[in-house]
């Protein structure tokens, strides 16, 4: 006779459940596989933008820079649709800052990026800073644009949003959490907004408040754990090494997928390619009770979908999370063809986090109807400048670096003396910018970033951006008098060794310069323009905001001193220095030379 054995435990169990001491429900459940497929930061960037990659050419393996087109918004529908086939339950999350940064939210104040949007259709969406640049009126109209939709009404989340009385975001425009149900299971989403920035370098409506985001992510985990969810994400606009931090100071959080610092997180293996990535993807930590976290992030401007893939076990802890971030790009690869072009699209297939995508065809004719506005507004007409406004990189004569178009600003006596006329209204304009987001006593920009001159007559939107072509974003850095001092030697060293992009132009702050006195010693009488509108002489010890464009203040172009101020120093505001002086031209629609006391540069001494 065949016996069967039963281990004494599982007698046990049964007898136990015949008593009724152990239920159905306290039996673990099967693991549960999840996808969650996110962006994050894409700033109205909707269209393909040129970059480089570092891709191997020849039998040898030698890697040659190569032209290719990467991100746009019809890419990243492609993207997630085929990527959402390969799993069973899956999530389509974006973390915060959709809006902000191109002529397409100048033109349609979010319209356009909502129904790019809807066209994913995402299940939630955090609620970043630049969402309220508009006030609480602008996030309202910019929801009502994500709901238009009748087949999508994406939820916004932020838990630890405090909205003031009779705020138009009203009751139903942004909700703490939502819960979604996938494959049987309930799974709650709990919005973040990095509370600090949102406060003091955005607009919201005053009496609205940003509240502790540790403080509001715990209350929500708790209040979904009571009911029985246990699996909670985190959808963060706070940053990556801020999302790190606050793994570790919760209970009960699975996974975080975030925004705003705008990282890109894969394998060492990226930076072959000439990317650069911050951390690993997915980036695993521990909550407070040692539980695993899984955290991942998408870098910016509709480049990257990521995809995370996180199994829980039956208690809902995370028992593994995985995944790929998918760099998207065309199909084209610079010039390269035959042998140099076979060897290239191999090593492409050998890099997974570099995946060929092809627009997808209704997102793209959603999108071209809002290109050809964007091109005809390109041709409208800001402002009108009252006199040349001419180009100079350095004063004087022997060092201008760049020439002027326009007839008789090469040898306009002010100019030669002070320098360009367009860099000093740039830094104008930046100055006047960063007051509107956060305040700034000073702003900072290098000669060499602003491109062209601007002739009397109507100013275009067009024009202004062609000044000012580079992808360049504003950045805030608090600053000592002494280190705005250095700063300032710094790029004078540059000028002399040559480089003559660096010369530095300033708005509310004014010296001399003498190239012929040794490094250290060629600034002098550096002066500040007060709140009250006075000049007073820089303090060295006394702490200053300045705004100025992030290529020099990650230290480039010279700006040594810059590259050193990170940190709580440093506030990333991700807004297009483009976009800076567009909106002091609309706002100033008669552009005219500054006044000469404002201008940065009021003696100029160069080397024999």
């Amino acid at each position: 006779m065949n016996h069967i054995v039963i281990p004494a435990v599982a007698v046990l169990a049964g007898a136990l459940a015949l008593a009724g001491c152990i239920s159905d429900s306290d039996t673990p459940k099967p693991d549960f596989p999840l996808a969650i497929l996110h962006i994050n930061d894409h700033h109205s960037n909707l269209d393909e933008a040129s970059a480089t990659l570092r891709l191997a050419t020849d039998a040898s393996g030698t890697r040659s820079n190569v032209t290719v087109g990467m991100g746009g918004f019809p890419r990243v529908v492609t993207a997630i649709n085929e990527l959402a086939t390969r799993h069973g339950n899956v999530l389509k999350l974006h973390a915060g800052d959709a809006i902000t940064g191109t002529l397409y939210y100048t033109l349609t104040e979010g319209k356009s990026d909502a129904d790019l949007m809807n066209e994913v259709c995402f299940d939630a969406m955090a609620v970043g800073n630049h969402e309220f640049d508009a006030g609480d009126a602008g996030l309202r109209s910019f929801i009502d644009d994500l709901w238009a939709s009748p087949t999508c009404r994406t939820p916004l989340l932020s838990a630890n949003l405090s909205l003031r009385a009779g705020s138009p975001i009203g009751s139903d425009g942004v909700r703490p959490a939502v819960v979604i149900e996938r494959g049987g299971e309930r799974i709650g989403i709990i919005g973040l907004t990095i509370a600090d920035k949102t406060q003091n370098a955005s607009r919201p409506d005053p009496g609205t408040r940003l509240l502790d985001e540790r403080e509001a992510a715990q209350r929500e985990i708790d209040r979904l754990h009571a009911q029985g969810i246990d699996k909670i994400v985190l959808l963060t606009h706070m940053g990556y090494a801020q999302d790190q931090a606050l793994a570790a100071q919760l209970s009960g959080v699975n996974v975080i997928v975030g925004g705003d610092s705008h990282s890109l997180l894969g394998d060492d293996s990226l930076r072959d390619y000439g990317l650069s990535p911050v951390g690993a993807y997915p980036t695993v930590a521990a909550d407070k009770d040692g539980n695993t976290v899984c955290i991942a992030q998408a870098w910016q401007y509709s480049a990257v979908v990521g995809e995370l893939e996180v199994v829980f076990d039956g208690r809902g802890k995370v028992k593994s999370c995985g995944g790929q971030p998918h760099v998207l790009i065309g199909s084209t690869l610079g010039t390269l063809s035959g042998d140099a072009l076979t060897f290239a699209q191999a090593d492409l297939a050998r890099q997974p986090a570099l995946r060929v995508t092809a627009p997808n065809a209704q997102a793209a004719s959603v999108l071209a109807d809002y290109t050809r506005q964007v091109t005809d507004f390109g041709a409208e007409a800001v402002a009108n400048a009252q006199t040349n406004l001419c180009l100079r990189r350095v004063p004087g004569t022997a060092r201008d670096g760049s020439r002027s178009r326009l007839a008789g600003c090469n040898d306009d006596p002010h100019v030669i003396a002070h320098g360009g006329d367009v860099q000093q209204l740039v830094a104008e304009a930046f100055l006047r910018q960063g007051q509107r987001f956060g305040g700034a006593d000073i702003s900072l920009q290098n000669g060499g970033g602003v491109r062209v001159d601007l002739a009397m007559g109507t100013v275009t939107v067009g024009n202004i951006y062609t000044v000012l072509p580079f992808k360049n974003t504003l950045v805030a850095l608090d600053m000592s008098g002494a280190e705005i001092r250095a700063a300032l030697e710094d790029a004078m060293q540059s000028v002399v060794a040559g480089n003559t992009g660096s010369y530095p132009y300033a708005g509310a702050l004014r010296w001399q310069v003498d190239l012929r006195q040794p490094r250290g010693s060629r600034i002098s009488a550096l002066e500040h323009r007060n709140a009250g509108g006075s000049w007073v002489a820089l303090d060295d010890s006394a702490r200053y905001r300045v705004i100025t464009n992030d290529f020099i203040a990650d230290g480039q172009d010279g700006y040594t001193t810059l590259g050193t101020i990170s940190g709580e120093r440093r506030t990333d505001t991700f807004l297009a220095y483009a976009d800076a002086f567009l909106r002091y031209a609309l706002d100033n629609p008669v552009l005219a030379r500054p006044a000469t006391a404002d201008f940065s540069t009021q003696v100029f001494i160069d080397t024999p």
